[in-house]
């Protein structure tokens, strides 16, 4: 019996090339490749964390500058005899007095700014005006009405620069770069630097780009993002409202009730071939659904709400009936077992086994529809100035307004420097908002989540 197991069977042929402790040619090479699709693997993935970093970078350097905005600091004398003639501070009779009215006392401020601070020029004070933005008086008049009793005294105000001087104080414009430039001279940004020197102009950090509105070309310096995020945020609240319910109810049915014939067949086809439709497309049906059919108002968030419920919900259905879909058939067996109905098997059993995978496919789904700009400018979300945010929901959902998508394409469309800067700021506001949401779809997630 020792004779047979030691001896090599009949027939076997014996390993040519050394034993299981030894690497033959063969099984080098094997390895190698291994190795080299391993290291292949961290090349793409260091490519793509390169570009990733290469477009945060980009995105940080160009749009940091909306975030701060230079302002001149100036005393105005908000004379009576100027703003309330017959000194009752009736808001009535003050609000008569246009931005006109109040030019004159901002051209006396700066003017007197400029002799305290020794500045040395020879402009008058109409190219000294320039300097400033062209919204400083409608600013002030605004201070006045809000603050009647300040009238008869001389108040601290910081006014915007134009965005010329601002553009190069923060190194976006510069001496040789405004020779054919008719909106600022050498001689104006001499006054400047001196003006800087003596502390009367510096940059601070602008909260009216976060909280303001949209603002026409000729003062690019006061516009902000804050009622493009109000219209965002109205629309957001229309998808959710009808995109979540509708979405999981057709899930749900789809994926538990409904018979399995060739009817459901083209249904789900149709489904998956509108999560990959264009968006534009959405955008044209919106047009002459909504607005050409059912004449709901253009430019209202609760049309782009329809519009981007359209768009979102194949992205729900799909996401919901992949989590259903995940839920094991032996938790409806049991359930089935110990007496539940079908309809408690799924709402009390598999319905909450299936919730993180539904709330993380439809906060995904929010956040792909806060990105979209196409169907919105098809329906004329287009950047708006609108000087007040909407004072209730009703006047949020039906007044005109814009979204941060658009008015990021709105502002990087324009010619004006500072209108660019400020798409990119746009841009980092809107990363925020998305990051934001896929980091609460991550934590309801792992908040929710059961093992089974």
């Amino acid at each position: 019996m020792t004779d047979l197991t030691n001896s090599p069977a009949a027939g076997v042929p014996r390993p040519k090339h050394g034993t299981l402790l030894t690497q033959d040619a063969r099984t080098a090479k094997r390895n190698a490749a291994e190795k080299r699709f391993q290291m292949y693997g961290m090349i793409a993935i260091g490519i793509g964390l390169l570009m990733l970093l290469v477009l945060v970078f980009t995105i940080v350097r160009n749009g940091a500058g909306a975030f701060q905005q230079t302002f001149i600091t100036l005393d105005v004398q908000l004379l009576e005899d100027k703003l309330d003639k017959n000194g009752n501070r009736d808001i009535e009779e003050i609000s008569k007095v246009s931005t006109f009215g109040y030019s004159p006392l901002i051209s006396q401020a700066l003017e007197d700014k400029i002799a305290s601070a020794n500045v040395q020029t020879e402009l008058s004070g109409k190219q000294l005006g320039d300097i400033l933005s062209k919204s400083a008086a409608a600013t002030l008049r605004d201070f006045v009405l809000r603050h009647p009793e300040t009238i008869g005294t001389t108040v601290n105000f910081e006014f915007l620069a134009s965005s010329r001087v601002d553009g190069y104080l923060k190194g976006r414009v510069t001496r040789d770069s405004i020779a054919n430039d008719k909106n600022i001279s050498v001689e104006q940004l001499d006054v400047v630097d001196q003006l800087v020197e003596s502390g009367s102009i510096e940059k601070t950090f602008n909260l009216s780009f976060i909280t303001g509105a949209d603002a026409s070309d000729q003062r690019p310096e006061s516009a902000g993002i804050g009622v493009a995020m109000v219209g965002s945020l109205f629309m957001m609240l229309v998808v959710l409202a009808l995109a979540l319910p509708i979405g999981v109810a057709a899930s749900i049915y789809l994926e538990e009730f409904a018979p399995k014939n060739w009817i459901t067949d083209i249904i789900e086809v149709n489904i998956s071939n509108l999560a990959a439709v264009p968006s534009i497309v959405f955008g044209i049906l919106g047009l002459a659904v909504f607005i050409n059919y059912m004449h709901l108002p253009m430019s209202a968030p609760l049309v782009g709400g329809l519009v981007l419920t359209l768009m979102t919900l194949p992205t729900i259905i799909i996401s919901t009936r992949a989590s259903l879909k995940a839920v094991p058939p032996s938790i409806r067996d049991a359930a089935l077992g110990v007496g539940a109905s079908k309809m408690q098997s799924v709402f009390h059993h598999v319905l909450p086994l299936a919730t993180p995978g539904i709330l993380t496919g439809t906060i995904i789904g929010l956040a792909q529809a806060l990105g979209e700009t196409a169907p919105l400018l098809l329906i004329g979300m287009v950047g708006f100035i609108a000087s007040n945010a909407p004072d209730s929901v009703a006047s949020g959902l039906l007044s005109p307004n814009s979204a941060m998508p658009a008015q990021i394409y709105e502002w990087a469309k324009r010619a004006d420097p500072a209108f660019y800067e400020r798409a990119w700021g746009g841009i980092i506001i809107l990363l925020l908002f998305l990051i934001t949401m896929n980091t609460v779809a991550v934590i309801l997630r792992r908040r929710f989540e059961r093992r089974w």
